[in-house]
């Protein structure tokens, strides 16, 4: 798996098409890189995240999902909530910011070797290329992802929870999918990550597919946003 110019070029193509109320793109203010560099809050039990989910495409509200830190030990489990306090798979890290197992792709991917869940130095210049191989709850066998990480600035940022210092960084993902009619699979993010609460206040994730064998436009997959509206 290479990350080929084309890998970039198709992600310009991740904007949302035409539609009746689209969201607009997230937005901070650019600040100037923090003098002392901030640590990243260590994890304890009982921490909590609480985030609204929308649709970029139609700015439909998909609900509110609350993360919390449930257990500590060589691997760190975050457990997961929907509004009515139903559960969700579990995000796991090993360590503290790097992520075993991740829930918020639709299906529950688990990652060998894990890979960083941000920047793992808390610098704009910051990047890193992983490879790794994962797999599907339920699925069998292993598929190969490559994520490109790099930061892209210090902003504050207003979200309903308040308004963060944070460092926004992009993630850029070319993988295979279990699905053979599946190819040139993209994954786009961006998020911006505030050391003070341990966790990302606000994210954007978008992706697209070719069919095998045709060729034509990137077929788009949902383009969601997610914002922190409280913490503890």
């Amino acid at each position: 798996m290479k990350l080929s110019r084309r890998v970039f070029i198709t992600s310009a193509a991740l904007a949302p098409v035409a539609c009746s109320v689209p969201l607009p793109y997230e937005r901070g203010v650019p600040i100037a890189q923090p003098k002392t560099t901030p640590v990243v809050r260590p994890p304890q039990v009982g921490q909590e995240w609480s985030y609204v989910t929308r649709n970029v495409y139609n700015g439909k509200n998909l609900g509110i999902v609350t993360e919390r830190v449930a257990s500590m030990g060589s691997n760190i489990v975050v457990e997961r909530t929907d509004e009515s306090g139903g559960r969700l798979p579990s995000e796991v890290q090993g360590p503290w910011g790097t992520v075993i197992t991740d829930p918020h792709w639709g299906r529950t991917i688990t990652f060998n070797p894990a890979i960083p869940l941000w920047p793992q130095e808390l610098l704009a210049s910051w990047s890193k290329q992983s490879v790794t191989k994962y797999s599907l709850a339920g699925g069998d066998g292993l598929l190969g992802w490559q994520n490109y990480m790099s930061a892209h600035g210090w902003e504050q940022i207003t979200v309903p929870a308040g308004s963060f210092t944070t460092l926004r960084f992009q993630n850029l993902i070319n993988y295979e999918s279990n699905d053979p009619n599946k190819a040139d699979c993209i994954r786009k993010e961006t998020i911006w990550f505030a050391p003070s609460i341990g966790r990302w206040v606000a994210r954007e994730s978008s992706g697209s597919y070719m069919i095998t064998g045709q060729m034509g436009v990137p077929i788009l997959e949902d383009s969601l946003q997610w914002q922190l509206t409280s913490y503890k």
